[in-house]
């Protein structure tokens, strides 16, 4: 394994939309935008073929403190199993990075405009992909029973 101590990003746009809560659990009627560097609307082209996206957000509102945290309760709730930080999709990791597949609705130029993404007005958006179910979803993979599974 190569020994790379530091990875650098820098992001390629923003979110921009009424969210401010950081703690909301529905996000799926949310209207954003993922307003992109206006020098990357040429590598928008063919996107708006997609039905989906995968877009990258820094979770830059986590604090130090959870980054550090090594386990915790899903969702904040005790009754359910203590879990390791990297079992848990929350933002309180390592590395504060999401992952969320939302409804492409338009893009004009520069800006995605998006339904159901989970990130809150201002993040940074650190990449952009098109969500491909047959390669993107698995559907023999299980979850733990605690999570539905």
């Amino acid at each position: 394994m190569n020994d790379v101590s530091v990875v650098t990003f820098g992001p390629i746009g923003v979110v921009a939309n009424a969210g401010e809560d950081v703690n909301r659990q529905d996000w799926s009627r949310v209207r954003s935008e993922v307003r992109l560097r206006a020098e990357l609307a040429d590598a928008l082209l063919g996107l708006s073929e997609y039905s989906h996206v995968i877009v990258i957000g820094y979770l830059d509102q986590i604090p130090a403190e959870l980054r550090e945290r090594a386990q915790a309760y899903p969702s904040g709730d005790s009754k359910l199993p203590l879990q390791g930080a990297l079992a848990l999709r929350g933002g309180a990791r390592p590395n504060p990075l999401s992952f969320t597949v939302c409804r492409l609705l338009e893009i004009e130029g520069a800006t995605l405009r998006l339904e159901g993404l989970d990130l809150v007005d201002g993040t940074p958006v650190l990449d952009v992909k098109p969500y491909i179910a047959f390669y993107d979803s698995e559907p023999a993979a299980t979850l733990p029973k605690w999570a539905g599974g």
